[in-house]
């Protein structure tokens, strides 16, 4: 079962040292676990779309005003929700930050 880790941080709060990133990544690239892995740029990059009255309506920034911003995402092959929490302990970010899990949704047949 897949699941995304979204990771969500304080900006103004220090990063993880960068060798604490690159013994995660080693760990669970190396077991095949992590299948993918992006850090955002800065929230202050953001950009938001709705679409009202048939109009795509922009503004700057992320749509929810909050301390903790989204700054990267995993996917993760994970045996059950156990494992990816564990997984997830283990990320640099939590140390600071947080980690929402979600399990992807998986179209029957493909």
């Amino acid at each position: 079962m897949r699941f995304m880790l979204m990771v969500y941080g304080d900006p103004n709060v220090e990063d993880r040292p960068m060798e604490e990133w690159v013994e995660f990544h080693t760990k669970y690239g190396m077991t095949g676990n992590m299948q993918f892995a992006e850090r955002l740029h800065d929230v202050t990059t953001a950009t938001t779309v709705r679409v009202r009255d048939g109009k795509a309506v922009t503004t700057d920034g992320p749509f929810a005003e909050t301390k903790e911003h989204l700054g990267g995402v995993y996917v993760f092959e994970c045996k059950d929700l156990d494992e990816a929490i564990r997984i997830a302990g283990e990320c640099p970010a939590a140390k600071t930050g947080s980690l929402e899990i979600r399990p992807i949704f998986e179209v029957p047949g493909e």
